[in-house]
């Protein structure tokens, strides 16, 4: 089923989706998209909608279950404490993308901005997951409690860094995984780069080729470079804080 979306309110066409779905129809499709905020949110169904355009902030809010590819960039938000399912953008994304996102998939095939998988935790079984083609900006991982990230520097703001600054400030949770070095002043003291094992070369294979059948790249290629791996020093870094004396 096709949805144009061209000129349409965003609750119009989130009510669209939804009636669609209820109509067990298992493949959408959105043409012409331009911001309409929150596709997805809150759903919990197995199907795939395929999205046309540049969908607004909070896509995948709440989600629990549906594909998403995104053929073009994405706004703030997405993935906002979403539960399940998939999501593939074709483009770049904004900020605050998995923030306390606690399960589910998101592929970025370009760069992020600014404190991207804030408060990403794990759920139950659900262990989320956020893989970055591209570049992202500082924060990265900023108070991040469960969960893997992996960036892989592939494209994008070429006179930039592959991370910006205070990466994995507040981690007390999770793993991070950056392909190439870090400088270490760009670290939040909260994390530290920590030897890899043969496990973390296993789940590097498995997402990263996930990643490359999403966009057609070369997965033994991005593999060949060294990644970094980060990980917290504390579970509880501002713990003490909290505690009378």
């Amino acid at each position: 089923m096709t949805i144009d979306a061209k000129g349409i309110y965003y609750r119009q066409l989130n009510e669209a989706i939804k009636a669609s779905l209820q109509d067990k129809i298992n493949t959408i499709e959105l043409q012409n998209v331009n911001g309409q905020r929150y596709i997805g949110a809150g759903i919990t169904n197995d199907a795939t909608i395929s999205i046309q355009g540049t969908p607004g902030n909070d896509l995948a809010a709440y989600m629990d279950g549906l594909t998403l590819q995104v053929y073009g960039n994405a706004q703030d938000g997405v993935a906002n404490t979403m539960n399940k399912g998939t999501i593939i953008i074709h483009g770049d994304a904004g900020d605050a993308l998995g923030y306390a996102m606690r399960g589910g998939e998101v592929y970025v095939k370009g760069s992020v901005g600014y404190r991207v998988a804030i408060h990403m935790k794990e759920f139950q079984e659900k262990v989320p997951l956020v893989v970055v083609g591209g570049k992202a900006g500082s924060f990265f991982g900023e108070y991040m409690a469960g969960g893997i990230l992996i960036l892989l520097g592939l494209r994008g703001r070429e006179e930039q860094p592959i991370v910006g600054d205070y990466c994995g400030t507040g981690m007390h949770g999770g793993i991070m995984y950056i392909r190439g070095s870090v400088e270490e002043h760009k670290l939040g003291k909260e994390v530290k780069p920590v030897e890899m094992t043969e496990e973390d070369h296993q789940r590097l294979a498995l997402y990263v080729g996930r990643f490359a059948e999403h966009f057609g790249e070369d997965k033994e290629e991005i593999l060949a470079q060294p990644f970094t791996k980060l990980i917290p020093y504390n579970k509880r870094p501002y713990g003490n804080l909290y505690v009378g004396a």
